[in-house]
């Protein structure tokens, strides 16, 4: 039953001439599905539309060829072709009595058209904008010309987006598109009625406001996305003379670091103050965003009038059901985001966006794989899973949820594997809510058993004769270099002075030291380790051969932060190195360019090279088919981190996957060879 303070959650609310369910309103996020994948699209939208979202909106939809963000996927209204493909999705939405938005895009100088090859626009001739990019191509100046022809495009995908059946359509000004430059003084040094005054900088998202009015023409709501900050004063300013024209205001900060900031810098309800400036100002309903997963503070922001819906791109990723759960007081089944921003940076690499808590998402179409829905077995069989990480959790309460009979074994007295210890460092606490919901789904099923501190042997395995068996043992960092930099051990080593990442947390070195962190991942782990034995007292010195730490935390929006981080506790930092040796209290260190040397003296060294799966079980057994065979055995496989390291994303896809493979492994749920291939004509 829902708790009556979640009520306001589900008032309806007039947006212009439509009307939401309800105050959850799934804002416009990136997917990497866009117009490449309108069926993956589709389907993902529906399901959250399904879910309970009164509104669902796509990504950043372009209005014309000279807006084009190849090689990332996007969304585009151009032609009758896309009005089709759009037809799909909000198909799939308003089955659900949703209502579905576009959020109409033009480009400006943070691209270059590398898929359409022509000129992108801006307010002048400038190098590209977007720096995970480093494109030599740079925007033509804009003329009045092009602004007509703007006001044109804009209107016509205004028109198809009513004919593709979309509720809202939106005036995107802000995340430094090309609205966006023309808000800047800086950016923005024309002379004519666009440039200048604020009142004239404010001119050209005035007019395409008002041409969208006047195009959906009472048949769709109109929505303005704009940045206003406490340190930029100017953004009221600009908001003010804007407040009354669109029907809705999709407000956000110019930060996009704190917008979509990961959780180990950003926490939940970050916009708020911002927001709640802005929203003083306006007689029209606002949304924002903020990570929000807690729906006492969703109400809070409601009843303090800060904004009027509840937005979300994260969170309804992570549970596409959020809504409903909320509806029915179900709150411990929220799948909570954990903020590490998986999902970003995979449409930031071009593929279909993933989640960590939910690995679902993506697969709605390919595989037909749905967050609340399992297909219960048509066989039961009795399963053994070894190790409780995110994988063995995982596969667990699939194999449960399905029907089968399971035993969850851990050698450990507490139940998360790798999850455990990574939510104690420096800044990853939300992540423990991986293993929190798992856990809690896990002990609402009557048909899973969990046997913690029971070590595993092939004699225990054999003598428990369970039909499958999954092994979930993790992996450990090594202890050596062998990673993206060196396909060697190194030259030298002292093996005393060499320590795992995994051990220097699980046995922490008491006498203060002089540590090294040899980072060759290239993600999160490196930096939080720093800054841990930092914590602890040490001396760190942080030792990559790439230009920055964190480098593959671009895609997650944390890089930038890392390294502030990190030089910030007074971490020394040695970029472009790798180590070749390690011996009489020497890391000896070569440039990756130069190969020039370098001795730092040290007490120890921490390799975050690479990690070695953990399967002497698993080989044991193996080792022993026919005895397994005649114990009942039917089949042995490795999941997650066991199978193949990688991040915890993959690792409890790998859990799902395997409970679908144990029940049938000729399930059409397996279908990852199914793409969506373009009509040849």
């Amino acid at each position: 039953m829902r708790d009556p303070r979640h009520d306001i959650l589900f008032e309806p609310i007039n947006i212009g001439p439509v009307t939401s369910k309800n105050r959850f309103y799934q804002v416009p996020h990136c997917s990497g599905m866009g117009w490449r994948r309108p069926n993956t699209l589709a389907a993902m939208r529906g399901v959250k539309a399904e879910g309970g979202w009164g509104v669902v909106n796509t990504e950043y939809c372009s209005i014309h060829p000279t807006s084009d963000n190849d090689a990332f996927p996007y969304c585009a209204l151009w032609d009758n072709e896309d009005i089709i493909s759009h037809r799909k999705m909000t198909d799939e939405v308003h089955k659900h009595g949703a209502l579905a938005g576009v959020e109409l895009w033009i480009g400006g100088s943070l691209i270059v058209n590398l898929g359409t090859r022509l000129p992108p626009l801006g307010l002048r001739n400038h190098p590209q904008q977007d720096t995970s990019v480093y494109h030599p191509g740079q925007t033509r100046c804009m003329d009045k010309n092009d602004i007509k022809n703007i006001r044109k495009w804009h209107r016509d995908a205004a028109k198809r987006a009513l004919e593709a059946g979309f509720d809202i359509v939106y005036v995107y000004a802000t995340h430094g598109y090309l609205l966006s430059e023309f808000l800047n003084p800086e950016t923005n040094i024309r002379s004519d009625e666009y440039g200048g005054p604020l009142e004239n900088r404010v001119r050209f998202i005035k007019e395409l406001i008002e041409d969208t009015r006047e195009i959906v023409d009472g048949k769709a709501a109109v929505a303005t996305r704009f940045s206003v900050g406490l340190n930029d004063s100017e953004s009221y300013d600009a908001f003010a003379l804007l407040a009354d024209l669109p029907d809705l205001w999709d407000l956000t900060v110019p930060d996009y670091s704190v917008e979509m900031g990961n959780s180990r810098f950003i926490k939940e309800a970050a916009l708020k103050d911002s927001v709640l400036k802005a929203r003083q100002l306006t007689s029209k309903p606002v949304v924002s965003v903020g990570r929000l997963t807690s729906p006492d503070t969703m109400v809070q922001l409601l009843r303090e009038n800060v904004q009027d819906l509840i937005g979300a791109a994260r969170p309804s990723i992570a549970d596409p059901f959020l809504p409903n759960k909320i509806s029915t007081g179900n709150l411990e089944d929220i799948r909570e985001c954990i903020g590490c921003n998986v999902c970003y940076a995979h449409d930031s690499l071009g593929v279909p966006i993933r989640c960590t808590q939910n690995p679902t998402m993506g697969e709605e179409w390919r595989n037909g794989w749905h967050p609340e829905k399992i297909l219960t077995t048509k066989k039961r069989k009795r399963v053994l899973v070894v190790g409780s990480g995110p994988a063995g959790l995982e596969a667990s309460r699939v194999l449960g949820e399905m029907g089968h009979k399971v035993a969850l074994a851990e050698k450990s007295r507490e139940l998360g594997g790798r999850i455990i210890t990574e939510a104690k460092l420096p800044g990853l606490s939300e992540w423990i809510r991986v293993r929190d919901w798992r856990i809690t789904q896990i002990n609402k099923c009557q048909n899973i058993e969990v046997f913690p501190e029971s070590f595993m042997t092939s004699e225990s395995v054999l003598e428990l004769g369970y039909e499958n068996v999954v092994i979930a043992t993790g992996a450990r960092w090594a202890k050596d270099s062998i990673g993206r930099h060196s396909n060697c051990d190194f030259r030298e080593a002292d093996i005393g002075m060499i320590i795992s990442g995994d051990e220097v947390l699980e046995k922490p070195v008491k006498s203060k030291s002089k540590f090294v962190v040899y980072d060759d991942d290239h993600y999160y782990f490196g930096s939080v380790l720093a800054l841990e034995l930092k914590r602890q007292g040490h001396q760190v010195t942080l030792v990559c051969p790439a230009g920055r730490i964190c480098s593959w935390g671009e895609f997650t929006d944390e890089q930038t932060r890392s390294n502030t981080e990190v030089i910030q506790a007074g971490i020394k930092v040695i970029n472009n190195y790798k180590i070749e040796a390690v011996t009489n209290g020497i890391a000896k260190l070569s440039c990756v360019f130069s190969g020039e040397t370098k001795e730092i003296f040290c007490d120890f060294v921490i390799p975050i090279t690479r990690k070695i799966p953990v399967t002497d079980l698993y080989d044991d057994l193996c080792s022993k088919k026919q005895e397994f065979r005649d114990n009942g055995i039917e089949k042995i496989m490795k999941i997650g981190d066991a199978e193949a390291p990688s991040i915890i994303a993959a690792a409890v896809h790998s859990g799902y996957r395997s409970a679908i493979e144990i029940d049938n492994p000729a399930s059409k749920a397996l279908n990852f060879a199914k793409r969506e291939h373009p009509l040849i004509k």
